[in-house]
């Protein structure tokens, strides 16, 4: 495949195994082994993806989204040329640095964070990719994180731009451009790898597909005959939050998606043996026709060559992803925006806005031990409060839940 040998290097100098039996694998499938076996990608068996862990018998955490993403990727790039195991590996690790209780989460850890430059799931990932997660240090002691290649970090980073560009989202935090120059070197700001790509598309198509399959499921969504109300709703949600279609441009799409036999299996859901085949299937051909869509298209626009780094981009068909956002906008107004959901969200930011408190208070006491190093070598406030956020970024629901409960006091 197309790679040069720089996508291969790594960050840091890496000493040789001891007592190790070598195996001929290449770097890039050490990446996605190093990524797997990480302690922050277990964590994410109890990180909210849409229904929170323990409120369904089998709700998409963010652990399984990412196998999910990974899968779907790992297709797509060995369909057009690009390296599997670089995609794969950007897969498993695109969620790693994201907080307790999903989104809501990271926009109350983003309110907390203003003094040491916001929070952002994206950005997390890649600090914790190259400075949190402990593998390699580099010659002077510092923290290399995993100690990922070039081109799998590249992968990995779905907004290759700091904070304040012109988007709520962003990829890195200012302390932490020195991985990122060196990842990026050469590249222009805001241009992203075809492996990137493919990885960012996998992960639109997971979200939207398995997000709704839960969300039926669990008895939260019904799509059998959507009122014109409703119909509005989800185009507006879609137009807002997903897509850059109008309303009216939109609601044809979802006209149409409501019509195949395969949304059509979903609406009938009735929890028997049949109606989780039924949904089953229909949730295999959703991905297969979005995943579908995108090589075929990508392969008309690039040929039939080895597609890799930046040597195309990839074509996703203006229709597959209008389905695409109105599928999550059917997650979003069901499940993420049902009744009650507003109390719950509010509890869970008050409870990440004491844990910060009271872990900021008692440090360095109140930081794991991994953590404590980087509160003492920190040389200002601001730079002591993303050591705290680093902490609390990192813990599960579980864990969340229950270190409040062990400092925050209780009246």
């Amino acid at each position: 495949m197309g790679y040069l040998p720089e996508a291969a290097e790594r960050w840091a100098r890496e000493p040789d195994k001891r007592d190790a039996v070598r195996t001929p694998r290449s770097p890039f499938a050490r990446d996605r082994a190093r990524v797997l076996h990480s302690y922050a990608f277990r964590r994410l068996a109890d990180k909210t993806q849409v229904v929170v862990p323990g409120e369904d018998d089998f709700p998409r955490t963010r652990l399984t989204h990412s196998l999910e993403v990974a899968q779907i990727g790992r297709e797509i790039a060995a369909a057009l040329g690009a390296d599997p195991d670089v995609v794969d590996a950007a897969g498993l690790a695109h969620d790693i640095g994201h907080p307790p209780f999903g989104h809501n989460g990271e926009a109350a850890l983003n309110a907390l964070a203003h003094e040491c430059g916001g929070f952002e799931g994206n950005a997390q990932t890649l600090r914790v990719l190259t400075r949190l997660e402990a593998k390699i240090v580099h010659d002077d002691g510092s923290p290399a994180g995993l100690n990922l290649t070039r081109a799998t970090l590249d992968a990995t980073c779905k907004y290759p731009w700091p904070r304040g560009s012109g988007s709520a989202k962003f990829g890195y935090y200012a302390d932490d451009d020195g991985a990122f120059g060196w990842f990026r070197d050469g590249v222009a700001e805001g241009r992203r790898c075809i492996e990137a790509q493919i990885m960012d598309w996998a992960d639109d198509v997971a979200y939207s597909v398995h997000d709704v399959e839960d969300g039926v499921h669990a008895g939260l969504i019904r799509l059998a005959n959507p009122s014109e109300d409703e119909r509005v709703t989800l185009c507006t949600i879609a137009a807002s939050d997903y897509s850059n279609l109008t309303v009216d441009e939109l609601a044809p799409v979802l006209d149409e998606l409501l019509d195949r036999p395969t949304l059509r299996d979903l609406a009938g859901y009735d929890g028997s043996y049949a109606a989780q085949a039924a949904a089953k299937r229909a949730t295999s051909e959703l991905t297969g026709r979005f995943a579908g869509a995108a090589v075929a298209a990508t392969r008309t626009a690039h040929g039939s060559g080895d597609l890799t780094r930046y040597g195309a981009d990839l074509v996703v068909p203006r229709e597959v992803a209008a389905e695409c956002a109105l599928l999550k906008a059917v997650a979003a107004h069901y499940v993420m925006r049902r009744s009650g959901i507003t109390e719950q969200q509010a509890a869970q930011r008050r409870l990440l806005a004491e844990l910060v408190e009271a872990v900021a208070e008692g440090a360095p006491e109140t930081l794991d031990r991994g953590l404590r190093a980087s509160w003492f070598a920190a040389a200002s406030d601001g730079a002591r409060v993303r050591v705290v956020i680093d902490q609390v970024a990192q813990l599960t629901d579980s864990s969340a839940v229950a270190r409040h409960d062990r400092l925050v006091r209780r009246d």
